[in-house]
């Protein structure tokens, strides 16, 4: 069935942001228990009249808080909502551009990897959800809009695509300095590197196209550049005497 026509967004309002909010508040009510099923993908498009890879995204939004889990040829599911003694990576103090530093070497570490085994595992439908919210990130930026949403939607989807469930794990833990962009924009002026979003998608797009073509050595060659690159602006940020 084709997609349903979108529903106009409140100003200030993304429809991924507004599907999401909506599904939390049935979570938080109790309209969804934990171990209950959440409804269907087409069947969610129906409902709020938006497009499919709008739906991923909330879903996946509401995945990276631990809200609920997808199981694979079932569904998605709600579960407990992880308590503060069970969350790693809780006082991330992500306005520090020396905390920010420190988390990048760290993904480093685990996504360069990822993005190996993504380019060698990933399957078609995992393929296609990198591809969309690489397409994602691309509309945020020509339309002027935030990007930290589909941002890590796509890192999620790379690190989803490895088919080892540790990597997206891992990647929720830190989700709050993941993309740490917008906390240290702040109410001033932008504190972030002035250069970060004219390499962002040219980085992305060299990533995804490795994972595209099955091409494990180039997909984690071009996510370290990719990282690399970020931990290099931040650092230069940070000599600057812009951050802490």
């Amino acid at each position: 069935m084709a997609d349903q026509p979108e529903k106009p967004v409140p100003p200030g309002e993304t429809l991924v942001a507004r599907i999401s909010a909506a599904l939390r508040q049935d979570l938080a009510t109790g309209r969804y228990k934990p171990g209950d099923r959440l409804p269907s993908e087409s069947d969610l498009t129906r409902a709020h009249s938006v497009s499919r890879a709008v739906v991923r995204e909330a879903i996946a939004a509401l995945r990276a808080d631990g809200l609920v889990e997808a199981r694979k040829g079932s569904g998605v599911y709600a579960i407990a909502p992880p308590t503060d003694a069970a969350t790693p990576f809780q006082n991330l103090a992500t306005e520090r551009i020396s905390s920010v530093i420190d988390l990048l070497e760290l993904r480093t570490a685990c996504e360069v990897e990822a993005a190996f085994l993504a380019a060698t595992r990933r399957s078609s439908a995992q393929l296609e959800a990198i591809i969309e919210a690489h397409h994602r990130v691309g509309h945020c930026l020509a339309q002027g809009e935030p990007t930290r949403e589909a941002d890590f939607a796509l890192h999620l989807a790379i690190a989803e695509a490895t088919q080892n469930r540790r990597f997206p794990e891992f990647l929720t833990l830190i989700r709050g300095g993941i993309i740490p962009r917008g906390e240290l924009q702040g109410e001033g002026p932008e504190t972030r590197p002035h250069d970060y979003n004219q390499h962002l998608q040219e980085e992305h797009g060299r990533i995804v196209d490795a994972i595209l073509e099955g091409d494990g050595a180039a997909a984690q060659s071009r996510m370290r550049a990719h990282l690399r690159g970020s931990l290099d602006r931040y650092k230069a940020l940070l000599r600057g005497g812009s951050g802490h």
